[in-house]
This record gives C-alpha cells, sequence and structure tokens, in this order.
C-alpha cells in the first residue's frame, strides 16, 4: 500500500513538473511571439513614410494622367463645338437677320 501511495505521489510530481514546464514553454512562446510582433510593428512603422512617399507618388502620377486626359477631352469638346457654331454660323445669323426684318416670323 505505501508503495502504491509513493509512486502516486511520486507521479503527481512528475505530473506537476510536466505542468510546470508546460507553462514555462507556454510563457516562453508568448514572450517570442510578443517580440516579434514589436518587431514587425516597429519595421512597419519605420517604413510607413516610403511606403507613403511611394503611394503619394502613385496617386500625383495618376491624378496628372487624370488631368491631362480631361484637358484633352475638354479641348476635343470645345474644338467639336467651335466647329459646330461656325457651321451653323450663317444659319443662325439668316435666322435672326429673318427675325429682325420680319417680327411676325419669330
Amino acid at each position: 500500500m505505501d508503495d502504491v501511495l509513493k509512486r502516486l505521489l511520486e507521479t503527481e510530481h512528475k505530473a506537476e513538473l510536466l505542468v510546470d514546464a508546460a507553462h514555462a514553454e507556454r510563457d516562453r512562446v508568448l514572450d517570442a511571439a510578443q517580440a516579434e510582433t514589436r518587431a514587425a510593428e516597429a519595421q512597419l512603422e519605420a517604413r510607413l513614410p516610403e511606403l507613403r512617399a511611394g503611394f503619394m507618388s502613385k496617386a500625383e502620377e495618376r491624378a496628372g494622367q487624370s488631368i491631362s486626359e480631361i484637358t484633352r477631352r475638354a479641348g476635343e469638346r470645345q474644338r467639336n463645338l467651335r466647329q459646330l457654331a461656325e457651321s451653323h454660323e450663317q444659319e443662325a445669323l439668316a435666322a435672326a437677320l429673318a427675325m429682325l426684318t420680319d417680327p411676325a416670323q419669330g
């Protein structure tokens, strides 16, 4: 009976040692993970200005391209409107003259 009790106590002691070792390993893993996380955050923080600069550069480039495209389209539209106005100028002048000379037509 004493041997059984002794073995049970030894087994319990071994189990406690295993639990303590598992807790220590868990704490070590958590500490390592936290350290890696802090290092990754520091790297990201250090790269933020570079990332922002790259983003801003690309955004400015796209904005410049958009402005150029809008300006080009506006110029084309203006030329088309001018051509349309010139092509109908004679008709408009004739219609205006007719309205002035014959008010009953208007």
